[in-house]
């Protein structure tokens, strides 16, 4: 989807959009400057495991807003906005398997349901092009690639699970350049998790991502790798909980925090 007509709207304009199903495709490359959320809701009885779990893994789960038991309202972070209608679509999984996808979830809303914003690397994507670093998926419209490794996740309650990264190929020359610029971003991911061979995360081949799409990798590049919110989802899948909702991969909530709000320097 070409979002390039869309670029220049607020996020309270993005936001309406997304809501009305005008928007409905991946969110990289809007609102720059402003934070981007990844997605986990859950109920009661799981939100303090969620919780810890995000406690103890910061890098894949920075956590930029949790809402009130029952709430839909993002206070912190777009106070106003509805997280039921507000992502471009999302994910419902049912004992650890997808059911389905949708671009509204009022449907599944549960009164005890806690939902958890997390911060997304696709805040940084505007630093990383001020400063002269190309992002594939951006140039080439497509998904960002996302893949499992073989990282595991400090366990919490009964959540465990690997940590899934998101990849950015980019000249060798500047890759010091585009680990300067995110590590500026705690609450987005921060710096890389790593840099090169793709097999020392486990990942056997980077044209098939588990998420997202294939970013190519040109002569003279080298993939790096963020940590992503996704990881969740990878951890709803292998602990199996009874219902989840989460964003669908590369479909963000648009947030009205500044990066100035979140500790960027």
């Amino acid at each position: 989807m070409d979002t390039t007509r869309y670029r220049h709207l607020s996020p309270v304009e993005l936001r309406q959009r997304i809501r009305q199903g005008e928007l409905s495709g991946p969110t990289a490359g809007l609102a720059n400057g402003y934070a981007q959320a990844n997605l986990m809701i859950v109920r009661r009885d799981l939100a303090y495991d969620f919780l810890l779990f995000c406690q103890r893994n910061p890098k894949p789960c920075p956590l930029l807003d949790v809402t009130d038991v029952g709430s839909f309202d993002p206070r912190r972070a777009a106070p106003g906005a509805d997280i039921r209608t507000d992502f471009p679509r999302y994910r419902v999984y049912r004992n650890g398997e997808l059911e389905q996808e949708v671009q509204d979830i009022t449907a599944f809303w549960e009164d005890d349901m806690v939902a958890f914003l997390i911060g997304c690397s696709f805040s940084f994507e505007g630093a990383l092009l001020a400063n002269g670093v190309p992002v594939r998926h951006i140039e080439d419209q497509h998904n960002v690639p996302m893949y499992r490794t073989n990282i595991a996740c400090q366990p919490a309650g009964a959540l465990r699970g690997p940590m899934v990264v998101s990849m950015r190929p980019m000249p060798a020359d500047k890759v010091v350049r585009a680990v300067q610029v995110t590590s500026r971003f705690p609450s987005v991911h921060g710096a890389p998790v790593h840099i090169g061979d793709p097999a020392r995360l486990g990942i056997a081949d980077l044209a098939k991502p588990d998420f997202g799409e294939a970013s190519q990798v040109r002569e003279g590049e080298v993939p790096v790798f963020w940590a992503c919110g996704v990881t969740p989802q990878a951890v709803a899948m292998q602990t199996r909980p009874e219902l989840v909702i989460t964003h669908a991969p590369g479909h963000m909530f648009i947030t009205d925090l500044r990066d100035e709000q979140l500790g960027v320097i």
